[in-house]
């Protein structure tokens, strides 16, 4: 024979054979309030803009310093593939130009006192990287 059907009102735990409405952290009678989830689609979107916007923020601080370093980079490539046979001052600045050929070389006559393709000035750091001037 199948065991005795309890009324849904009733709270009873067949686990323990005891009836524990008094325990559980709700009301479980038949005049208690409705149980129903919080809509909280909006707390969640407005969450999410939030953090996509943070997340974005961050990717274009990296992004645009991603892009100076490969700026420097570039530079440096340029200066310490030009000619010249003189061992560069930390510190002093040097100009860049380009010869007939379109072949760099580095020489420390400024660009208002020669007529050569002037490709940029540059200063030499003391951790031996070559910093844009002008």
């Amino acid at each position: 024979m199948s065991k005795e059907k309890k009324p849904d009102s009733v709270v009873y735990d067949e686990e323990t054979g005891k009836y524990n409405a008094a325990l559980l952290p709700y009301a479980s009678g038949v005049g208690a309030p409705k149980i129903t989830t919080p809509d909280i689609t909006s707390w969640k979107q407005s969450n999410i803009n939030k953090v996509n916007h943070e997340f974005k923020s961050q990717f274009d601080q990296l992004k645009a310093q991603y892009e100076a370093m490969v700026s420097k980079f570039e530079a440096n490539q340029l200066v310490y593939g030009a000619r010249f046979s003189f061992e560069p001052i930390v510190g002093e600045t040097y100009h860049l130009y380009r010869d007939k050929k379109q072949n760099t070389f580095l020489s420390v006559i400024a660009p208002h006192e020669c007529n050569w393709d002037f490709v940029g000035s540059f200063r030499l750091s003391s951790e031996k990287i070559w910093e844009l001037v002008s």
